[in-house]
């Protein structure tokens, strides 16, 4: 699809706006709260904010049988997956044609990247039982500083007031994989309670072409949260959650270059912690909250079974004050947020052989204060714009700003835009190194900076039923950090003196009819550029669909999902010299079944088959991707 076709699409749905015989006799702005869109305490409705914004609710996520993540980001506008191999496999995101590590990621407000790697390993992250993700899209650094350049993405699991009682799933199928889930929540007086567990394992398929070594994978998961309110405008929130993968991986041939059958793996544990005391004043027109998380990752890599190749231990703590005062009439609502972020990083490069300058303990504290104003006319005008400066001690200070709008017309067409920009420091590991005969770190390096703008309309009709959507972003990313090689396969980080650019339209469409009937679309695209070159492992076109079916009186249920994933270019360090070459990947479409049914009260019976057609594909080069699987399993919910 070209952009003028995706031009004269938006035309006609402004046409549909004034022509339509379906279209709504009046506004019913949409009441959904987002958490991630504000730094407000009490969070923000959707049809408030002028970016864009996706949210993947718990029935999406049931409905779809989603066990890994990243694969339900794929149904996200914008979003490119790249995972080496089977589950397990390392799993970058990368949204709107930015980087793998420019997005944050958050996990129940828990900044969940890996304080060493500055980058979120999807492969890591299994689906909990209950939960749905809210994706903002776009630069989001005024609010939440280093790493929002694509934007944000923020995994939630529900609580117990959401979605109580005890649920239990087993599962089985394709190359012996098993998985285990529980949880039991609820509301018990002042408290409100989540506990949950999860176990998952896998044989694996080979993640070489014609391979003999299956890639083994398991995840375990222990996670809570609880809400204690013994006041009616007071309320502590706590959350733990802790996290062990270790997956078999391959080494890379000094012969062909490609990935080879090996012996290596590697084990990662992660330990989030968070409190947030949250109290409101004036009769809830001032609201205020108190933050302290913490993140410990580790990591260890493996040549084979016990014989570590490296280890990496990062540490995150942050402290954060957020307050919001609402003023204002009915006609006119306002209201101003300041937050203030404290945060510290530490990263040690674990010795293996011996003590180096490259094992040094190092740490990076990064001061930041947020002021951000937000005004509602009538309930059409909305209005909202934040600021951002920053203190660090090893980068230059930097000042980031939001600014969006948008205006709901009538008959069910809402206009919106936004502008902002963002920054993304430096990681531990570029800075200061990792071995010193394979990656010298350069402490020198300045924090990446992206700027870009985007507007765009939402049109709704059927008494918002069907709902459809269409944006146009642009943006550019200066001071890029990249890894330059020598023949010798030494490396280092260095910035970039050109400049790289993203800019792509992306259409949703969601269709409710009654209980019965849900369709999800989504189609972005992207054309990403460094230099005038194309970008590698973002595809001009994704696309996904998902239709789902519900039984009236909810004893079963169908699903199909089609994600299309459209040519792109991937690198490779090939003989004889072992130069850097671009190389193509062919476009695939993965079409996945699932289906449910109920056996008695509370019980069902499920079943999925993932890429139902066999297809053949890589997303990252040599690395081939999963073939047909089918899984059946039972879940019980009292």
């Amino acid at each position: 699809m070209s952009y003028r076709n995706i031009l004269m699409a938006a035309a006609s749905l402004a046409a549909l706006h004034s022509t339509s015989a379906l279209a709504q006799a009046d506004d019913s702005p949409l009441e959904q709260v987002v958490v991630t869109g504000t730094r407000a305490p009490s969070g923000v409705r959707t049809d408030a904010l002028g970016g864009s914004i996706t949210v993947i609710d718990a029935q999406a996520v049931e409905d779809r049988q989603t066990r890994v993540v990243s694969d339900l980001l794929r149904d996200v506008p914008g979003m490119a997956v790249s995972r080496s191999g089977p589950v397990g496999g390392q799993t970058q995101i990368r949204l709107r044609g930015t980087e793998a590590n420019q997005t944050l990621v958050l996990i129940d407000g828990v900044e969940a990247s890996d304080p060493s790697q500055g980058e979120f390993d999807f492969g890591t992250l299994i689906a909990d039982d209950v939960a749905r993700v809210e994706v903002l899209r776009g630069q989001q650094s005024a609010l939440y500083g280093s790493d929002a350049i694509g934007g944000v993405i923020h995994y939630i699991t529900l609580d117990g007031h959401d979605a109580p009682g005890v649920r239990v799933r087993v599962e089985g199928g394709s190359h012996h994989t098993a998985e285990a889930s529980a949880r039991v929540a609820g509301v018990a007086g002042d408290l409100d309670y989540t506990l949950s567990a999860a176990d998952f394992t896998t044989d694996g398929t080979p993640g070489v072409r014609d391979g003999l070594r299956d890639l083994d994978a398991k995840s375990h998961t222990l996670a809570g949260k609880l809400t204690f309110a013994p006041l009616p405008n007071f309320r502590v929130r706590m959350v733990g959650r802790y996290s062990a993968t270790s997956a078999d991986n391959n080494p890379t041939s000094f012969t062909t270059g490609l990935p080879e059958d090996g012996e290596a793996y590697f084990a990662s544990r992660a330990r989030y912690l968070l409190v947030r005391p949250e109290w409101e004043l004036l009769d809830g027109r001032w609201t205020n909250a108190l933050t302290a998380q913490r993140n410990d990752t580790e990591r260890r890599n493996y040549d084979a079974p016990g014989l570590v190749n490296s280890k990496t231990d990062g540490l995150r703590e942050k402290l954060s004050y957020e307050t919001a005062y609402r003023f204002g009439s009915d006609a006119l609502k306002q209201q101003i947020t300041l937050a203030g972020d404290l945060k510290r990083e530490t990263f040690q490069n674990v010795p293996i052989s011996g003590f180096t300058s490259q094992n040094e303990t190092h740490t990076v504290i990064n001061k930041g204060v947020v002021a951000q104003y937000d005004l509602d006319v009538l309930e059409r005008l909305n209005l909202g714009g934040a600021v951002r400066y920053d203190r660090n001690t090893l980068f230059k200070n930097a000042t980031t700003y939001r600014l969006q709008a948008s205006y709901r017309l009538g008959g069910g067409l809402r206009l919106r835009g936004a502008a902002g920009s963002g920054i993304k420091n430096p990681t531990m590991i570029e800075l200061f190194g990792f071995d010193p005969a394979t990656f010298v770190g350069n402490p020198n390096l300045k924090a990446e900076k992206s700027e870009g703008w985007e507007v765009g309309g939402d049109y709704s009709l059927l008494a918002e039923r069907v709902k459809l959507g269409l944006t146009y972003f642009d943006s550019r990313l200066d001071d890029e950090i990249f890894t330059q090689f020598d023949r010798n396969f030494n490396s280092t980080s260095l910035n970039r003196t050109s400049r790289s650019t993203q800019r792509g339209v992306e259409l949703t469409a969601e269709v409710r009819l009654g209980k019965q009937w849900r369709l999800d679309g989504a189609y972005t695209r992207l054309r990403a550029r460094e230099n005038g070159v194309e970008e590698v492992r973002r595809p001009d076109d994704i696309a996904s669909a998902n239709l789902s079916w519900r039984d009236p009186g909810d004893h079963g249920g169908l699903n199909l999902s089609v994600r299309y994933n459209g040519q792109m270019t991937d690198v490779f360090f090939g003989p004889p010299n072992f130069d850097q070459t671009t190389v193509p990947l062919k476009a695939y479409t993965l079409v996945n079944l699932g289906g449910d049914i109920r056996l008695w009260r509370g019980v069902s019976l499920y079943g999925r088959i993932e890429n139902a057609f066999d297809q053949k594909y890589e997303e990252v080069f040599g690395y081939p991707g999963m073939g047909r699987t089918a899984y059946v399993g039972l879940k019980a919910g009292f």
